[in-house]
């Protein structure tokens, strides 16, 4: 399995994004001296695409098959594109709190602590469907390290697509995300304008 192992700090600050979006409290400071050329309008889409396959942690080949799949499916294909991305059963478990940042959800996911529908699922991109419920492992919820992120996280707000029972520790997909929920700075247009060339 291929793994990005860039530098999150570095990698955020060369697509200019904040450190939050993954979940790093630290902010980076720019050098207002430091002038950048200015880019070409391909540099600009490629950009937003590298900002969208850091952000959901996926790498080259899987992003465009996600494209194609976005393509194929009626309505607006930078939305559904999106919508794929959000419904990752990795990004799910981030989004629900139990993990602090969605490189921690694929690890939790990997190693067989996320269960769906009652059924234990390792595959981090596994496509999460309206009505499917999302729990931790009942073995699962005993670990001190998960206690921790289950409290650090008790605040978080749920985007209105799930739903969170905080005593069971399930969480149910109520419906497809939409372009509103998505919290970070992203043109998704620039992306299928790059694909489409």
């Amino acid at each position: 399995m291929a793994k990005n192992m860039q530098p999150i700090l570095k990698r955020c600050k060369a697509l200019g994004i904040s450190p939050a979006v993954m979940g790093v409290n630290k902010e980076t400071r720019r050098n207002p001296k430091q002038g950048r050329r200015k880019q070409s309008e391909y540099a600009i889409q490629l950009n937003e695409k590298q900002k969208a396959k850091f952000i959901y942690g996926v790498l080259e080949k899987q992003f465009r098959h996600y494209y194609e799949v976005a393509s194929n499916t009626e309505g607006v294909t930078g939305e559904n594109l999106l919508q794929l991305l959000e419904r990752r059963l990795d990004n799910v478990v981030y989004r629900l709190g139990f993990a602090n940042t969605r490189r921690e959800a694929r690890q939790m996911v990997n190693h067989g602590h996320i269960v769906v529908n009652g059924k234990r699922v390792d595959i981090p991109s596994y496509q999460v469907t309206p009505g499917e419920v999302v729990s931790i492992r009942e073995k699962s919820r005993g670990s001190e390290h998960v206690k921790q992120i289950l409290e650090k996280n008790a605040a978080t707000m749920i985007p209105k697509w799930l739903e969170l029972n905080r005593e069971s520790l399930e969480g149910k997909v109520v419906a497809l995300s939409e372009r509103s929920d998505i919290d970070f700075d992203i043109n998704e247009t620039l992306i299928v304008e790059l694909y489409s060339k």
